[in-house]
This record gives C-alpha cells, sequence and structure tokens, in this order.
C-alpha cells in the first residue's frame, strides 16, 4: 500500500467524505486498485485453493489470493479468474475464483461501515457485453456502484488525450486499441488483439527449450526473464538467463530467443492500427498517428515505441509513438480520475454509446 499524492485522489464532485471511489484495473496477471483515499496496490490476479487436507492445515485458510497464493503455488491449486482478460467460463467455480479475488481486493481498501463503494473496472476493448455484465454482477455483490469501461478509453482519460488520439494497451491476456474521437468509444473505434503478453512468454518458452533442448523451462521463467529484459529490434546488450539443466545451474545466452518471441506480437498491433486509422475521417488521421500512446506492461518493452513507430513511418510518413510514464497504474488512474469528475449516480450513462 503506498500514498499518492496525484490529483486523482482528491474528489472534485458533491460526494462527500463517506464515498470511496476505486479505479479497478482487473487484469489477466495483475489487479491494481487506486481510491480517493491514497490506496495504491498492485496484486497478482491469481486465487490459491488448498489441494487436500494438507494443504488446508499449511493455509490455514480455504484460500489465499495474489502473492500470498503464487508464492504457495507448489501445494495449491493456483487459478485465475480471467483469459484474455474476461470471466474464464461461464461455470460457478470460475465465477467463484473471481468473486474470491474481487471480494479480497476491496476489503483489502478497508471501507467503513458507513461507506458508498463506487468502481470504475477497466476490461478489453471488444469485449462483449455479456462478459461485461457479468463483470458487473460480480462487483455488485460487493460494492455499491459498479461500470466496466474500456481499459485503452481509461488510459486516455487519465492523460486527457481524447481528440484524435490512439492508445495501444498491451496487457497480458490481450492488446487492446483505441482511436479516441472526442467521445465514448464505440466497437467501431475499438480493436482487441489476443497475441498478447501470454503469447510472448509461450513463445520465449518454446524457443528457449528448442535451442537448449535440456533446459527446465515453464512459462513463469519465461514471463520472468521477458519482463526483466524484453526488447524488440536490435538488442540492448547480451541477455544471460541462469536457468536449470537437469538440475544442475547453467547460464545461457537467451538475447535472440528474448527478441524472436516480443517481436511476434508486432504484427497485430500494426494491423489493428492500420484498421483503427482507415476508420477515422480522413481530416483527422494525420493528427492522430502524431499522438499514438502504449500503456500496459507491454509498454516496458525495450525499444517497442520506436518499432512499432519505425514499421509505420514507410506506409504513413509522420508518425509519433511514445510510452507512458506509468503502465502499472494507467487505467486504474484514469479509472478513478473519471470517478472524482464524474458523480456515481451518472455512471449509468457511460454505457449508453453511439457505435461509430
Amino acid at each position: 500500500m503506498m500514498n499518492d499524492t496525484d490529483n486523482t485522489s482528491k474528489i472534485s464532485t458533491e460526494d462527500s467524505d463517506n464515498t470511496l471511489l476505486v479505479g479497478f484495473d482487473f487484469g489477466t496477471s495483475w489487479t491494481v486498485v487506486m481510491t480517493n483515499r491514497g490506496h495504491k496496490e498492485r496484486i497478482r490476479s491469481v486465487v490459491g485453493y488448498p489441494r487436500d487436507m494438507i494443504g488446508v492445515k499449511l493455509l490455514g485458510a480455504p484460500y489465499l489470493v495474489g502473492d500470498d497464493a503464487f508464492k504457495k503455488r507448489s501445494f495449491v491449486d493456483l487459478r485465475a479468474p480471467l483469459k484474455d482478460g474476461v470471466i474464464r467460463e461461464y461455470v460457478e467455480r470460475d465465477l467463484e475464483v473471481a468473486r474470491h479475488l474481487v471480494s479480497h481486493v476491496i476489503e483489502s481498501l478497508s471501507p467503513r461501515p458507513d461507506d458508498e463503494v463506487c468502481v470504475i473496472v477497466g476490461s478489453p476493448a471488444r469485449a462483449t457485453n455479456t462478459s461485461k455484465d457479468l463483470l458487473a454482477q460480480i462487483f455488485q455483490e460487493v460494492v455499491d456502484e459498479v461500470q466496466v469501461l474500456s481499459e485503452p478509453f481509461l488510459v486516455a482519460y487519465g492523460y486527457d488525450n481524447l481528440v484524435n488520439n490512439l492508445v495501444i494497451d498491451i496487457g497480458a491476456g490481450t492488446v487492446d486499441l483505441c482511436a479516441l474521437k472526442g467521445a465514448m468509444p464505440g466497437q467501431h473505434s475499438q480493436v482487441t488483439v489476443n497475441k498478447a503478453g501470454n503469447f510472448v512468454d509461450e513463445q520465449l518458452e518454446a524457443l528457449i527449450t528448442e535451442v537448449y533442448p535440456d533446459v527446465q523451462m515453464n512459462t513463469h521463467v519465461a514471463r520472468a526473464i521477458k519482463e526483466q529484459s524484453g526488447y524488440v529490434g536490435d538488442a540492448p546488450a547480451q541477455i544471460t538467463a541462469d536457468l536449470r539443466a537437469n538440475g544442475r545451474p547453467v547460464s545461457y545466452d537467451v538475447t535472440q530467443m528474448v527478441g524472436q518471441a516480443c517481436e511476434m506480437m508486432i504484427p497485430g498491433i500494426i494491423e489493428g492500427i492500420d484498421q483503427l486509422i482507415q476508420s477515422c475521417p480522413p481530416e483527422d488521421q494525420a493528427e492522430m498517428l502524431l499522438n499514438i500512446l502504449v500503456a500496459g506492461g507491454g509498454s516496458r518493452i525495450i525499444g517497442i515505441d520506436t518499432y512499432i513507430q519505425a514499421a509505420l513511418v514507410d506506409y504513413y510518413g509522420d508518425v509519433n509513438v511514445k510510452c507512458v510514464d506509468d503502465p502499472v497504474f494507467a487505467v486504474a488512474k484514469g479509472a478513478l480520475k473519471l470517478a472524482t469528475e464524474l458523480p456515481p449516480r451518472y455512471w449509468e450513462k457511460l454505457g449508453n454509446v453511439t457505435d461509430y
């Protein structure tokens, strides 16, 4: 928990002191929250359940959430409630996992007994109404007011980039792209690409295993390498990974494999940008190409802004791509900013979008 002195923590509406406003980025790998009372936190999006009676004894609880669950993954059934940014399945077990995570996070915010808890939640750009309604229903069990909105739109709102801007939000499950045209974005102004961070992890695991057949690899190890050293374009330096082969510690050069895996998601992003640019009025396209913002955990991949920019320049001419300064909290910050600037009684109108 950290105190945040950003202006987003100040209520600019007529809400009273017993209104707890929450910006909630419910991600496939990580959940991020910010509140109007200065709470700012990132939590791993997993819930761990004991596998047997020994696990119940070791846990001392019916389930654990976040890092506590992840650290004990050797003896718990580790479950993630989301896949590609939405509830995994419409079955009770997966809904239960989502409920446990959401209720745990809301409880961790220490709401007062007389608080009205109001939450704006981020979801993938092209999430179906059914998926968003299901997510809203889970929150309605533990909060007083909830609205589910597009993650890239919330990034744009947090940075006041709402006219002729294009946001690329690279998460674990999806890459979400949104063209901002001065209004709430509809389906035609957004694109979701399913080859995102988790896809890169899987490809990196496969590439390393192919080159070094004796290495002991899994997606957790591959993800750690990507998060530490991910890059596209020219490698900034040689990347050496300390891994295990037949149980023995060995250092491997994985430079080429890391770059190759990270670049595998770029074609889908470029295709999404092309689609959105062509959907915009021709008189606005040049300005939008000069205002492309990359957010999400994938924006920390070294060189991703210049790599995307270079891929677009030959076709479009002048292009400017930059990364957000705080990729972890960008969605939650935008959600909280919107929550503080628009009284909760008006939130329902945010869902009434005329497609364009």
